[in-house]
């Protein structure tokens, strides 16, 4: 680079005081950010990527202990005054926060909090801030800008919040834009329109930005460097191109290898990187991944590496990363891939499978309630319309579409086991509306499920073995609950000698293998799983689908999933469901769904999906859709994906009517287990 950095990191360190000792959470992050080049900052949880962001932002709390230098154009802003830095903060640096919500002002419009970021840093007029933040809305694509600047931000979807986040990140044209996780709670096709904004913002104002994410496939497609961090410190940095291609950190190597792949048909299971992040107390002077590192030798031990540029702006901090070749160390890889065991149910045909779950028009409708004291029907919300599917054994099927699409409450229909009158719901031979209360308790022994969140889903007040217990008791086993308590344990692959301990002594992961064994108690047929990966790192979260898998094959066990991640699904899902306003417009097989993907809708969700390849990623044309779906309280006629298909405007008029006036039938696509839900397919 011949011009000059627009900020530079030297030597950042950050540290916490706590009960148990000093937290080290940033320890000598080293680098440079050039005018409209971005840096990609990876890692686990904990790894001290957004710790580094708050500190160059100077957002941290009066008692952490910082040190280094960080230059912005040139001048030394670390210790600064607050003062000091709410002139930078908006004007030099933009922020854009990784929850929407709670980052815009509940009780102002959106209009207002953009002139406040206006007029915090520039002498104009509230009429001339006025007209530069409907300018800017318009900018952001928000559509009719003049009219929602008024809007408050409830009144928003999530993508259209994060919209108005990137307006006052980029109102000042900073020099500088830190993005910290900006897509993480926003659905696929949301995230590829917001990264795809980033990019415009950052050509607009030419800003240096930083990229924070613990997804890799949104760093292949938008960052120039990378730089991969590890208990507090930066273990590799380099290019993008170059760190996917010849990774030199083990680390890096474990991590590119534990991500699921939309483009792969092979079922095989992914590379785990055992163990979990060090805490970052007192760590003993040692390579901070060599507990975990398969290759580590005694040097790795005696003291922490230093960070060595291996090649020109390749530095890696590790004594073996010249010895990695193609992400192997002597002919060998570095993190071979777990066999999964072999399943019995495998070479039957599906037809000739026992049928787990037979579901038939399930439909759910909300009334839509108004007053007081006296509430009264105004209208209804029809979450759910018609869906028909079933499960076989040993079957894995998914359902995967945007948030509000009816997915959670196709899973808590199912559970709870009472269809509407017009719904029918076979469980394992018994039709559930046959059931009275006794019965239907009973019966869930054989449909349990695993919640998203397994902090919230576990009570922290009891222990593993009164947790694991419950549905035993509840259910009744009649078998030795104590022996069942510690086969569960070992099935998921947890030390039975932990049953005493608390869901707060046990990380993430773990957490979600308690869930799992929770869900196994009672030895059921059928486990429901509700986004069971989505709040894990991506290292866990590949431990977790190779659990899954392991499971499945060894008792036989049926999945119902719901999951954002098309990436997971096609990795464990051996049929899946596109739902969308409340009904499946395609199903069938998933290899067929994912290479002939057929519905606009379906088309759209897999060309938003990032894809860990810095050139495949680079080259993939996406599809983008209105930021909008139709109301669930109003009743559809004809298609309701005709407001953001980008077909419909193509059809001639005939075409666009009958889209307009009839519902799209359902028919099978090209003799194989393919359903598609269009008029034109």
């Amino acid at each position: 680079m011949t011009q000059q950095p627009v900020l530079s990191v030297r030597d950042l360190n950050v540290s916490f005081p706590s009960e148990a000792g000093v937290v080290n959470a940033v320890r000598g992050v080293n680098f440079d950010l050039y005018p409209g080049k971005t840096l990609g900052i990876v890692g686990e949880s904990g790894s001290g990527k957004s710790v580094t962001s708050m500190a160059i932002m100077g957002l941290l709390p009066g008692y952490a202990n910082i040190t280094g230098s960080v230059e912005l154009s040139g001048r030394q802003i670390l210790g600064l005054s607050d003062e000091k830095m709410s002139d930078i903060r908006g004007k030099e640096i933009g922020m854009i926060f990784q929850d929407p919500l709670s980052a815009l002002t509940p009780v102002f419009d959106v209009g207002t909090q953009i002139v406040e970021a206006i007029q915090c840093h520039r002498k104009v007029s509230r009429k001339q801030a006025w007209k530069e933040a409907v300018e800017l809305l318009d900018l952001v694509g928000i559509p009719d800008p003049v009219n929602r600047a008024k809007a408050f931000p409830h009144e928003f979807s999530g993508g259209m919040r994060q919209r108005v986040v990137i307006a006052i990140a980029i109102a000042n044209n900073p020099n500088v834009l830190i993005a910290d996780e900006p897509t993480t709670a926003l659905d696929v096709t949301i995230q590829a329109q917001i990264l795809e904004l980033i990019k415009v913002a950052q050509r607009e104002t030419n800003a240096a930005t930083i990229m924070i994410t613990h997804d890799m496939g949104v760093v292949a497609g938008t960052a120039d460097d990378v730089m991969v961090m590890y208990a507090g410190r930066p273990v590799e940095h380099t290019d993008v191109h170059t760190l996917f291609k010849t990774p030199k950190m083990p680390y890096t190597v474990g991590l590119l290898g534990s991500i699921p792949s939309i483009v792969k048909k092979e079922k095989t299971a992914l590379t785990t990187i055992e163990g979990n992040p060090p805490i970052v107390v007192d760590l003993p002077d040692e390579c901070p991944f060599a507990p975990r590192c398969p290759i580590a030798k005694p040097e790795c031990r005696s003291t922490e590496p230093a960070q060595v540029e291996i090649t020109p702006g390749h530095r890696v901090a590790c004594v073996r990363a010249q010895e990695i070749v193609d992400r192997k160390i002597d002919g060998q890889e570095i993190f071979p891939t777990p066999a999964l065991p072999e399943n019995a149910l495998a070479e039957v045909p599906r037809e000739q499978r026992e049928t787990v779950l037979d579901v038939k028009d399930l439909t759910k409708t909300f009334p839509l309630l108004k007053g007081a004291l006296l509430k009264r029907r105004v209208g209804s919300v029809y979450a759910v319309n018609g869906l028909t599917f079933d499960i076989r054994e040993g079957e894995c099927f998914a359902i995967v579409g945007e948030s509000g699409c009816g997915k959670t409450t196709t899973l808590l229909e199912i559970m709870d086991l009472k269809p509407e009158d017009d719904t029918k719901i076979v469980l394992n031979g018994t039709d559930a509306s046959t059931l009275n209360r006794t019965q239907r308790r009973l019966a869930r022994k054989d449909i349990q499920i695993v919640f998203q969140d397994p902090m919230g889903a576990l009570d922290p007040r009891m222990t593993v073995a009164d947790i694991l217990r419950e549905p035993l008791d509840s259910l009744g086993y009649e078998g030795d609950k104590t022996a069942r308590i510690h086969e569960v344990m070992a099935l998921v692959g947890l030390d039975p000698k932990h049953i005493d301990r608390f869901p707060g002594h046990f990380s993430g992961g773990q957490r979600q293998r308690i869930c799992v064994a929770r869900a196994l108690a009672a030895n059921p047929k059928l486990i429901v799983l509700d986004e069971p990966v989505s709040a894990l790192d991506v290292s866990i979260q590949a431990g977790m689908l190779n659990l899954l898998d392991e499971l499945k094959a060894k008792l036989n066990l049926s999945y119902l999933i719901v999951a954002h991640d098309l990436s997971v699904i096609r990795h464990i899902s051996d049929r899946a469901a596109v739902m969308y306003l409340g009904r499946f417009v395609e199903q069938g097989d998933t290899d067929a769904l994912f290479d002939n993907p057929q519905h606009p809708y379906t088309q759209a969700l897999l060309s938003a999906i990032p894809v860990a390849d810095p050139d495949l990623e680079r080259t993939r044309k996406r599809i983008v859709l209105k930021d909008s779906l139709p109301s669930p309280t109003e009743k559809v006629v004809g298609c309701a994906f005709r407001g953001r298909c980008p077909l419909y405007p193509e059809l001639d008029a005939d075409g666009k009517k009958l889209c307009e006036t009839v519902a799209p039938p359902h028919h099978e696509f090209d003799g194989v287990d393919h359903e598609v839900v269009c008029h034109h397919r």
